[in-house]
């Protein structure tokens, strides 16, 4: 744990957070890059044999199947698009149609956009925003290796989205906000980006009980999804406040069995679980 500024409730300085999200997602980016060309160049299939380097990335990730994807939604997309670094499925939850535009708040190397892509059709389109360089030059590679015309990916902070007002029919994210230090301001600019009736459906891990002080004021352990959760109270007032209707917000108990693997030295399924988080943005007539 790193001695850093925090502030009257032991949360870090928000300039530092960033710094310590950007930072570990540009690390992931690239170990992933190194483990695939490594993997490709070696016969046998170990990216290499001491754990270390080229292999670091798989100490970031979950296996999609425990996240909640199927075997078909992986095989679906090309490989180097799932990292394995969610806490659920947040296209599961969409309901996504032919034609629709989904924003994708956080969007990594892009595997919940390849999958969106596939269910909104030609018609439809898919927006993924991410504030790390290296993620989103990996996401415009896997744009191609997966044909995935209507995909675009743009560099930008989720609290301050490069998209225009109301334009968007879904907004999506998967374990992401919790890495800002300003979520009541995620959920104004989604709230701001969605057409009148447009949803929100994201997948996110939710604060069960108080993480210890030493872990919730550590950069590391914020940027790592496990410092910086609300709790269900707290992120229904701050979907409320940004204006969101038919607010649901449902714990999923069994994603204790994948937290717990995240921490060799503390057993964060204590004070989080992955839920499902859904809103409206009220019709225009409302």
């Amino acid at each position: 744990m790193s001695d850093s500024p925090t502030d009257e409730t032991g949360r870090i300085d928000p300039d530092e957070q960033r710094r310590a999200v950007r930072n570990r997602y540009a690390r992931i980016a690239t170990d992933s890059d190194s483990a695939s060309s490594t993997a490709e160049s070696n016969s046998d299939g170990d990216c290499c044999d001491d754990g270390d380097g080229c292999c670091d990335v798989d100490a970031d990730a979950t296996d999609s199947t425990e996240l909640g994807y199927t075997d078909e939604d992986v095989a679906a997309v090309a490989a180097g698009a799932d990292l394995g670094l969610g806490c659920g499925n947040p296209t599961a939850i969409a309901s996504l149609g032919e034609g629709e535009t989904v924003l994708d708040l956080g969007s990594g190397a892009g595997f919940d956009c390849f999958l969106a892509a596939q269910e909104v059709g030609e018609d439809g389109r898919v927006l993924g925003v991410d504030m790390t360089p290296a993620m989103v030059e990996k996401a415009r590679d896997n744009v191609r290796e997966n044909d995935a015309e209507n995909v675009e990916f743009r560099l930008g902070e989720i609290e301050h989205l490069p998209v225009a007002d109301e334009t968007v029919d879904v907004v999506i994210s998967n374990c992401v906000v919790n890495l800002s230090p300003d979520k009541p301001q995620v959920f104004r600019e989604a709230f701001r980006a969605l057409r009148p009736g447009g949803r929100l459906a994201i997948s996110d891990v939710v604060m069960t009980a108080p993480v210890p002080e030493s872990v919730r004021s550590d950069p590391e352990s914020v940027a790592a999804c496990v410092a910086g959760a609300s709790t269900v109270d707290e992120l229904e007032a701050m979907l409320s406040d940004a204006g969101f209707v038919d607010v649901a917000i449902a714990p999923k108990e069994e994603s204790a069995e994948f937290i717990s693997e995240w921490d060799d030295s503390l057993d964060l399924s204590d004070y989080i679980v992955s839920a499902t988080i859904e809103g409206r943005k009220p019709d225009a007539d409302a």
